[in-house]
């Protein structure tokens, strides 16, 4: 499974670094990928409530 984030589309609402923190992290307003195999964390749930679809989850 591969994770990433779209930077150009996200909007910084931190609901993914709030509920998956071993994964994802806040930087400058913008959510970036930790484990891009999303170990540790429903990252298909994560890209689901994304409230602007930034999240992408590759199987």
């Amino acid at each position: 499974m591969k994770v990433t984030v779209d930077e150009s589309l996200c909007v910084g609402c931190g609901l993914c670094e709030t509920n998956c923190p071993e994964v994802f992290k806040m930087d400058n307003g913008v959510a970036k990928v930790l484990k891009s195999d999303g170990s540790g964390c429903d990252v298909k749930s994560m890209a689901e409530q994304c409230p602007v679809t930034a999240i992408k989850v590759e199987e």
